[in-house]
Order: structure tokens, then sequence, then C-alpha cells
């Protein structure tokens, strides 16, 4: 997909142009516009492709995001662009809450003609700041204050019933089933990447709490999954995986990127200027209006998650012979990684 983006088809069309055609038939179809131009790739990914195009509306052209399924593939699970734009659908009204406002989609014809949808372009800017480079301490009240704003956003989230903005048929995805998730992956990975990971998703079963009343989870909550702007998040942005379940996934996955959780991905050990795991934990119950329990076996089960998400990419960056500097710093430590969260839980 990612290399016919480009390419002239026997038409004379390109993909953009086609897309372009496609997009503004749905406009019009809606009355979110009369046509939409200029389509040009603002990032590519294996789940979906990333657009940005202009909405031609009343005379005046505004910004919009296309994100589009890859062709050839069955649009299911983080492929799935209409799921996506049905839960940022959802959210559109929701206190506290914001995500970018979704203008149309199209169905297509999978999987030659993949389905898309099309959403306002918020401004902001989409960094995690324990993953760059560089540590600017000016930079530091910034980080702190968007962390803390991502933490009360993540809590008025959870404090939303699915039924109750019309996602109530969405399957609640258990505890068990998020272990089996990852220890499934684990079994695709090459023997070095996996550590003793049987006995870990064993011990993890052992002491699994009870499950808490199922919220929306996004799946992968972190700063480098919003946009923000000055102290404040703008927009949560990359539902591939969004699901309903324990509210506590999407909380610990959320502190591991703190300071404080030392991520085996962050390439330096000077603080980036996040708050610490109890201040992210202090706003979001606030929010959220309860107290969280049991957060330890949940940042067990995070490191299981990491471990086993990180090998999946590791072993398709040595199929394709690019390796990132973050994978690079990760490889050695996935054993590790399940050894700590073994401890966590007393094994």
């Amino acid at each position: 997909m990612q290399q016919s983006d480009a390419a002239t088809h026997l038409d004379g069309q390109t993909y953009a142009d086609r897309l372009a055609d496609r997009a503004s038939a749905a406009a019009a179809r809606t009355g979110a516009g009369t046509a939409v131009s200029g389509v040009r790739q603002l990032t590519g990914g294996s789940s979906s492709l990333t657009f940005v195009a202009d909405l031609i509306s009343s005379g005046a052209a505004t910004p919009v995001v296309l994100k589009v399924a890859p062709a050839g593939l069955a649009p299911v699970r983080n492929r799935d662009v209409l799921r996506q734009g049905r839960v940022m659908a959802a959210l559109a009204q929701a206190p506290g809450v914001r995500v970018p406002p979704v203008l149309f989609d199209d169905e297509g014809q999978p999987p030659q003609i993949p389905p898309f949808v099309a959403m306002d372009l918020v401004a902001g800017e989409c960094v995690e700041p324990l993953l760059e480079d560089a540590r600017d301490a000016g930079a530091a009240p910034r980080i702190r204050a968007r962390y803390l704003d991502a933490a009360r956003m993540l809590g008025h989230l959870h404090r939303l019933e699915p039924a109750s903005i019309g996602l109530g048929d969405e399957p609640v995805v258990g505890l068990d089933a998020e272990i089996d998730r990852w220890t499934r992956a684990f079994e695709t990975v090459p023997e070095d990447l996996r550590g003793d990971f049987r006995a870990c998703g064993r011990a993890l079963r052992e002491t699994m709490p009870t499950q808490a009343r199922p919220v929306v989870n996004h799946g992968d909550y972190r700063l480098g999954n919003t946009l923000c702007e000055g102290d404040e998040v703008t927009a949560i942005i990359d539902w591939e995986i969004w699901s309903v379940g324990d509210p506590r996934v999407d909380l610990s996955w959320l502190t591991y990127f703190t300071d404080e959780a030392g991520h085996p991905a962050a390439p330096s050990t000077q603080p980036c200027g996040t708050p610490t795991i109890a201040e992210v934990v202090r706003e979001y119950e606030q929010a959220w209006g309860r107290p969280v329990t049991d957060l330890v076996w949940f940042d067990a089960l995070t490191r299981y998650k990491e471990a086993a998400a990180t090998a999946l990419l590791i072993k398709r960056a040595r199929k394709a012979g690019a390796m990132p500097p973050a994978f690079q710093r990760m490889e050695p430590g996935l054993p590790g990684m399940l050894d700590e969260a073994m401890a966590l839980i007393g094994h």
C-alpha cells in the first residue's frame, strides 16, 4: 500500500486523486462539505495510513485528516478505521474528554477499496517526552502539566458508562483475555525475546484481582498518543486498539511512561519532567471519582504486555533489517521485564 500511494493508475489518477474523489463524494452525501482536495500523506504505519487534505465548505477550505485502512487486507482489529471513528464519535460530547471530531466516513469495498474516516485536523504536537533523545529542563514544567491533564482526562473517560454513549454492545475484555492476548504474542517471537513468559503468565493468572466495572479503554494511553498545546491535551488520538475493560489497564500504562517507572526504552536516565506515579494516580482518582486498588498487579501486567508487544515489533524489525534505537535499547532487557513483573506480584 505504502509503495503504491504515489503511483499512477492506468486511468491516470494517483492514489491521492482517487481518495480525494471518494472523500468528496462522502462529504457531499453527509453535508459536511462540497469537495475534498489536496490530499497528501501525513504519516504511514502498519495498521493504517494517515493523510491530510482540504475540505471545501461554503467556499472556504478547512484542513481535515483522512485515516485509511491498508488496501489488500481485511479492515479488522487495529486496521478497522470505522470502529476507531465510532468510538471518537461516541466521545464527541463527553465532559472532560477531547477527541478529533469525526466528520464523515466511507465503508469502501474492502479489501481492494479500503474504508476511511475523516476528522477535523486538531491543533497540537504529538510527543512522548520519555522517549525523546534530548532532555530540556525548560520544558519540564510544560511536560508535567500536560501529563497531569492527561491523567485527569483519562479519569473523565473512565467515568463514562459505555452503554450511555452508544457502546453498550461492545464485548467486555476480561483480565484473563488480556493475559491470553500477550501470551499468544510471546508464542510467535524468537526464543531470545521470550524470557520465561509462561511462568509469568501463570503467575498473573494466579494473582488476578477482581475485575472493576468495565469502561472505555484507549489501549495505548500515553502522551505520545495525544495532541497537546501549551499545558493542555487538545485531543486523544490513535484509537486502534480501544476496547471495553478494566480501567486500571489504561492507568498503569500511562504511569509506565513516567520518569519514575524506569521504562527501558528511555534514551537517557536524566528525568524529562513527568510527575511521579503517585501524582498521576491522585489526579486520575480525583477525576474518576473513586480510589484505585490493586494497581501493582496491573503494573506487572503492563510489563508483560510491553515485553510481548515490543518482541513482536523487534521480530518485524529484524525481518526488515531496520532496528529503531528504542528497540535496540529494549532488546536485551525483555526477559528482565518479565522478572520485574514477577517480583511485583511476589513470585
